[in-house]
């Protein structure tokens, strides 16, 4: 089921505070891995259907598709310079080699949130030699401007982080992508590219 950091628990309180004259007692949360809504609402728009989680002063409803896409993730409640707001995410896994590590850091801190305002994620799936192998998900998949994404963001962001790496490589079946931010055209550009 979905997980609130502590900062996340805290912002909720406090909206669900300010809004107490609305009448909003609880927040729903919708949507897939690649999107997601977060709202508060008021306790009598609890669907038969949905999912109820508590957490420490507040319940969260979540109707049963948006439970079973969201399952294991976590929101979180970020506040800085270029972005706040909440952030719904999967946990990344820890890699033994601490390479890999540093990699799947920078991805975490620096490209995932970035490209998230885009609907997609970025995941290292390996690390070869001086090569990381990287596959986008969500709207980055299918992607007109994915290779623009890869090589001015993603490898820009990791081989100046780690270093050790001097490749960053694509393992994206682009092709399965189904709800690109930049769809190309049946020509196969990119719908901002000028002919």
């Amino acid at each position: 089921m979905i997980h609130f950091t502590q900062i996340a628990q805290e912002r909720v309180l406090r909206f669900l505070e300010l809004q107490s004259g609305q009448g909003v007692t609880a927040l729903r949360v919708a949507g897939t891995k690649s999107e997601q809504k977060l709202w508060l609402v008021k306790a009598d728009d609890r669907r038969d259907e949905d999912y109820v989680l508590t957490e420490d002063g507040f319940e969260v409803f979540l109707d049963p598709m948006s439970a079973k896409q969201l399952d294991g993730a976590t929101v979180d409640f970020i506040e800085d310079v270029m972005q706040s707001g909440f952030r719904v995410f999967w946990p990344s896994p820890k890699w033994d080699d601490p390479i890999a590590q540093r990699v799947q850091e920078t991805l975490d801190k620096q490209v995932n949130p970035g490209v998230a305002s885009h609907g997609g994620h970025v995941a290292l799936t390996k690390v070869e030699g001086d090569a990381a192998y990287v596959r986008l998900g969500g709207g980055c998949q299918g992607c007109g401007a994915a290779d623009v994404t890869l090589r001015q963001g993603i490898e820009e962001a990791i081989t100046r982080a780690v270093p050790e790496i001097r490749r960053v490589l694509d393992a994206t079946d682009h092709a399965a992508g189904t709800n690109p931010y930049y769809a190309p055209s049946e020509t196969g550009h990119s719908p901002l590219a000028q002919d």
